[in-house]
């Protein structure tokens, strides 16, 4: 265990931080692609996989804006995210993925 504050990515930039066209479209299409569902009560754990074409995609960077479009679509707060479960694959390229499971703990 190593005592110290965890780091938010919101205390790691300064100044403010502007959307890309990218990531604009990324959350529209997403939203769109994202099926009907419902978000169980309580405490929540997510497993994400991510099919990267790439081995050089780092496995975390992904998980944030993945995450805010999903609070978005399904109406809930992502502070209530308890656990995470993350899984990296490598895939042709074309063939990237994004697969998700959410359910209470």
């Amino acid at each position: 265990m190593i005592k110290l504050k965890p780091l938010s990515v919101n205390r790691v930039w300064q100044g403010k931080r502007f959307k890309t066209k990218e990531y604009k479209e990324y959350e529209t299409v997403l939203s769109l692609l994202l099926p009907k569902g419902w978000i169980p009560e309580g405490r929540l754990k997510i497993s994400l996989e991510f099919g990267f074409s790439s081995k050089n995609s780092d496995i975390d960077n992904c998980v944030k804006p993945f995450c805010d479009v999903l609070q978005f679509k399904y109406g809930f707060n992502d502070n209530r995210i308890y656990e995470m479960n993350l899984k990296k694959e490598i895939v042709k390229k074309g063939e990237e993925y994004i697969r998700f499971l959410i359910t209470s703990i």
